[in-house]
């Protein structure tokens, strides 16, 4: 079956301007060529450290910045070049939930504004029904109507994050990323929300892309994963296949990282030394490769592309793999 969003060697580079002309003297290589696709119904996770590309490749996704490159096919449709006017009726199949519930949020609306206004910009909901939406949104995000009449500023933090969640759902959209929706608030409350959105997806059957850093929450709510390193996947596969077999060297630094839960079981810590390189002149060959235990000649000089190790496994590694390609600079 076609997935129902296919996006193929996504880049996304910002320009560096110096000079009293703002002339380009370089480029921030924030997603340098990833691919992924993601199934109707099925929840893909977009994990690694701070600073890989994770936010910038959902933005991309959402078209919310401008790519650089590549495809993104959304329902079997092209829509990378399509202009706004066009790409605005399908914005509303496409929408986001945002890390920070508190600067998310204009304090100078009400929740019902804050809801309603998509509506009314999309023509959705007329008259007593968008009241009728609104509050039937409210209470699905375990929220009272009488919430609607509220500021954002008079909301705790995983209330905010409940409106937000609930904006995400005013236009009924099929694909909603969620760029880390947990991690500004309190354990506790984290567990609320996670519940909260698998809930949700089965009821209003939504797709979701999760953006995080935090690989026990991506563990328990996603389907997939696909790790990044400094604007690439180097690795992808099922959460089975991630989690229990890790096959790139970052996977397993990743998660040897994880606390184990059992006073009585000693996990292997796996150091990675050196800092993460500079996205604006990244490393020749294997990006990993300055920081990899297990590198070799041939990581410096050539580039690895995401290779199938089994049905669904793909990593990028001259480990598990013979296929290169020159490093193109």
């Amino acid at each position: 079956m076609e997935p129902l969003l296919n996006v193929e060697d996504l880049k996304i580079h910002f320009p560096i301007k110096k000079g009293l002309l703002a002339r380009t003297v370089g480029h921030v290589y924030a997603v340098d060529g990833i691919s992924l696709t993601l199934g109707r119904g099925e929840t893909l996770g977009i994990v690694g450290e701070s600073g890989c590309g994770k936010t910038t490749a959902g933005l991309g996704i959402l078209r919310l910045i401008q790519t650089t490159g590549g495809r993104i096919h959304f329902d079997g449709r092209d829509i990378t070049t399509v202009d706004r006017s066009r790409f605005r009726r399908l914005r509303k199949e496409m929408q986001i939930i945002f890390q920070d519930p508190y600067s998310s949020l204009n304090p100078r609306m009400t929740v019902n504004r804050i809801l309603g206004d998509p509506m009314e910009i999309h023509g959705l909901y007329p008259g007593r029904q968008r009241a009728e939406r609104i509050a039937f949104l409210l209470e699905k995000v375990g929220l009272s109507p009488e919430h609607g009449r509220r500021y954002p500023h008079e909301f705790s933090g995983g209330q905010r994050q409940r409106v937000g969640i609930a904006r995400a759902l005013t236009l009924d959209p099929t694909v909603v990323v969620g760029d880390e929706p947990v991690s500004a608030l309190d354990v506790s409350i984290q567990a609320q929300i996670i519940n909260l959105l698998i809930d949700l997806q089965k009821e209003f059957r939504l797709s979701y892309i999760i953006i995080a850093h935090d690989l026990a929450v991506v563990e328990y709510i996603c389907d997939r994963v696909a790790v990044m390193y400094l604007g690439k996947i180097v690795e992808t596969g099922t959460y089975r296949q991630v989690y229990r077999d890790p096959k790139h060297p970052y996977t397993r630094a990743l998660l040897s990282a994880v606390p184990v839960p059992d006073p009585g079981r000693r996990s292997r810590r796996v150091i990675l030394k050196g800092d993460v390189p500079s996205p604006i002149q990244p490393p020749s060959g294997c990006h990993f490769h300055p920081r990899c235990p297990e590198r070799m000649d041939v990581c410096n000089r050539r580039r690895p592309r995401l290779a199938q190790q089994e049905e669904g496994h793909e990593v990028s590694c001259f480990l598990y793999s013979e296929q290169i390609e020159e490093d193109s600079g």
